[in-house]
């Protein structure tokens, strides 16, 4: 006996093979084409995604996909070309940054006074190395440097006494080393 026309064939056919279903498929492939992916791409975690996302688009088509010779190609080709798609996404976003970037004035590097100055600040005790930045960079008085640490004025004026004194005897011994560089 034979299927009419728009019937499916008899079950007990040898000669039909069955309809492999999608996840038969997904579990056979989605390894090899993973790998693939990841050798293309160097990166593991997008390969993953991209292979994902191709047989997400296989599923939606699947009762047409499996009609084909070699499905596997098909989703290949979607994961190959969701990968090329995805770089191009992102030459194109960094061209466009690389356009918007504003071009920054070159700043110079810090002189060899400051880098001295910056030096000897950091050997300074917390109190004073505060008090002297405070006084001489945030141009605060004594008296507001007092409040906002909440001590005396007479601590503050301490403070900045012994933080310059001790500042003045590095300065003088890293101006001493230079000069001994010098010819």
């Amino acid at each position: 006996m034979r299927a009419r026309a728009n019937e499916p064939p008899p079950a007990d056919d040898p000669a039909v093979a069955p309809t492999p279903t999608f996840d038969d498929f997904y579990h056979a492939h989605f390894r090899s084409v993973t790998t693939q992916l990841c050798a293309y791409t160097g990166d593991l975690g997008l390969a993953q995604d991209l292979a994902q996302e191709a047989f997400c688009r296989a599923l939606a088509r699947w009762e047409k996909l499996v009609r084909y010779d070699d499905p596997v190609a098909w989703v290949r080709q979607v994961a190959w070309n969701l990968a090329r798609s995805r770089w191009r996404r992102l030459r194109t976003a960094r061209d466009h940054l690389l356009r918007q970037r504003q071009v920054e004035p070159e700043v110079p590097g810090p002189t060899p006074d400051r880098v001295a100055i910056d030096r000897a600040l950091a050997t300074l005790p917390p109190n004073q190395r505060r008090a002297v930045v405070l006084h001489y960079l945030a141009d605060l008085t004594v008296a507001q440097i007092a409040a906002q640490e909440e001590v005396p004025e007479g601590t503050v004026k301490s403070w900045l006494h012994r933080g310059r004194a001790a500042l003045a005897a590095r300065l003088d011994e890293s101006t001493e080393e230079v000069r001994d560089v010098r010819p």
